[in-house]
């Protein structure tokens, strides 16, 4: 079960309206109880501007991580011990599911890039917040599976 606070998703609904109809991503770093959203720049619309062959797709149905806030969130999560608890981004105007693009963006060889993180997908259709499901790496499964997410209020 992922357990998450109440403002924690409410940040990330934000940025999900404030991007739509593009997708929008980010991370999720916890240290204890605290939780921090940070939000990364979804470079995919630039990526498919210069090299739409290797990138077909916008970002209204793909995201791409800016990889400058990745490391940024990176040293963060390494200098404040701010473990990567969750990684998400939303689905404009689709359910959410964990695609097998999803997949294929959180893996390296068949295996989980950060085995112990989530990966949350928000659905949105017209600014508004449909659902929300939560995914993790299943070494039983060799998959990701979908997980409850519990909102924890204070």
């Amino acid at each position: 079960m992922l357990e998450l606070r109440g403002e924690t998703l409410d940040e990330i609904y934000a940025h999900a309206r404030e991007e739509f109809p593009d997708e929008c991503c980010g991370v999720i770093l916890s240290s204890g109880d605290v939780e921090f959203v940070r939000r990364c720049r979804n470079v995919q619309n630039e990526r498919h501007a210069e090299d739409p062959e290797t990138y077909p797709r916008d970002a209204r149905t793909a995201y791409l991580m800016a990889p400058d806030d990745l490391i940024k969130i990176h040293k963060e999560s390494e200098t404040e011990n701010r473990p990567i608890k969750a990684f998400y981004h939303s689905h404009p105007n689709h359910d959410a599911y964990f695609s097998e693009k999803d997949k294929a963006d959180a893996t390296a060889w068949g295996e989980p890039m950060y085995p112990d993180a989530a990966y949350i997908v928000i659905s949105i259709y017209d600014r508004v917040v449909k659902t929300k499901e939560a995914f993790a790496w299943s070494d039983t499964a060799g998959d990701f599976v979908e997980m409850p997410i519990n909102v924890k209020d204070e």
